[in-house]
């Protein structure tokens, strides 16, 4: 990724040809390395200045007048050669980690008065700020090493993650790298639970669902399918993975439910998600997952019609080798369509939503993400009270 993003952008290729040690992270930040610069005991040294990359189709693009012009840098703070600080660039002490042992120590504004055109200005501008001090000690000092940098973090999406770069939290979304994720069942929730997991930086997504992507389906999935693929009547995990393969590249499709016969291949999993309304199946999958010390959220809802109008209800429960002692009273296991008006083709596509929304947000709170001030295992939201009831609590020790 770091090469390809560079050569392709012709700024970022500009300082690398010109001797500068760049690197360009899966993260979306542009990293200068071997920055000399004096720090208060008048000595030199050498840190990194850290950017926020603007992306666009996979080359850096950078935006004027955008607050774009601020830059990190990791190391001490930069001084005069003298050892007073270089106070006139000044601008936050933000020490946010970003992995692989980078840190933005601190951030730095110095903006012309028409802004920077592109990254090597910005770059090249800040270097000569803070490296003149260091070269005026040592005259050997440089940012020039010509050493290219190639990186060896292997990137899950097809395109840089800005998003996180831009807020600042891609050391907090890293949280749930490595991570190999089931979804059985891609009806309306499971679906949309994969529409949120494949922007996170996991590894692999492996999709089970033995059912044809039809009509009906397309009114309670994400996006909006053609007419033209209905036609093609493909497997629902055929159709998603075609979909989310755009933009993750751990999109694994399996035409198949899980049975017994194979629930086996679940046992590489690091976590699963249970999307499925049928309740004999679901108590399978769930004991077996337990027996495997796979940790899980299933997920399901209610509706029915009073007065003309609907009630709806959604539920997340978790189960983790832990705790499991509430899968009898709150995972249903027994199907009921008597009083159950999902079962028909009612459309909700917003609790299906709402659903999945739930699930994700516990999963990351599993995994540091979200604080968890509740460690609830079970939750229920109503619509026609709006209520959202925590159960099965566990005290953090």
């Amino acid at each position: 990724m770091s090469q390809q993003l560079i050569v392709h952008s012709p700024d970022l290729k500009r300082l690398q040809d010109e001797g500068y040690e760049i690197e360009a992270t899966s993260g979306g930040y542009l990293i200068a390395h071997h920055i000399p610069y004096v720090n208060k005991e008048r000595m030199v040294k050498y840190g990194k200045l850290i950017v926020q990359l603007t992306m666009n189709s996979n080359v850096a693009k950078y935006q004027k007048n955008c607050s774009r012009h601020v830059i990190n840098f990791m190391g001490e703070y930069p001084c005069n050669k003298d050892g007073s600080e270089i106070s006139a660039i000044r601008h936050g002490n933000p020490n946010t980690p970003l992995g692989n042992g980078i840190v933005m120590n601190w951030s730095f504004s110095n903006k012309p008065q028409n802004d920077y055109n592109d990254y090597y200005e910005q770059v090249t501008r800040y270097i000569e700020i803070i490296s003149a001090q260091a070269i005026a000690i040592d005259d050997t000092a440089t940012a020039k090493t010509f050493k290219i940098i190639e990186s060896e973090y292997n990137n899950v999406f097809q395109y840089v993650d800005t998003n996180s770069s831009r807020a600042n939290i891609y050391h907090i979304n890293n949280k749930l790298r490595n991570q190999k994720i089931a979804i059985i069942g891609l009806g309306g929730t499971g679906s949309y639970i994969l529409d949120l997991v494949a922007k996170t930086p996991v590894t692999e997504i492996h999709l089970y669902d033995s059912d044809t992507f039809l009509q009906h389906n397309a009114f309670r999935a994400p996006g909006a399918a053609s007419k033209q693929v209905l036609e093609l009547k493909k497997k629902k995990v055929e159709y998603f993975s075609d979909s989310y393969s755009n933009i993750h590249k751990g999109i694994k499709p399996h035409a198949e439910n899980i049975t017994v016969e194979n629930i086996c291949q679940l046992s590489q999993m690091s976590f699963v998600f249970v999307c499925i309304d049928d309740g004999n199946a679901r108590n399978i999958i769930v004991r077996q997952l337990l027996k495997m010390g796979i940790s899980l959220i299933d997920v399901g809802m209610g509706v029915q019609t009073v007065d003309d109008m609907l009630i709806g209800t959604v539920r997340t429960t978790v189960v983790t080798p832990s705790k499991y002692d509430h899968i009898s009273t709150r995972i249903p296991t027994v199907e009921n369509y008597v009083e159950n008006d999902y079962s028909t083709n009612i459309q909700i596509t917003d609790l299906n939503a709402l659903n999945a929304i739930l699930a994700v947000i516990k999963w990351k709170k599993m995994f540091g993400f979200y604080q968890d001030v509740s460690n609830e295992y079970h939750s229920t939201y109503s619509t026609n009270d709006s209520n959202l009831i925590n159960d099965e609590k566990v005290s953090k020790s």
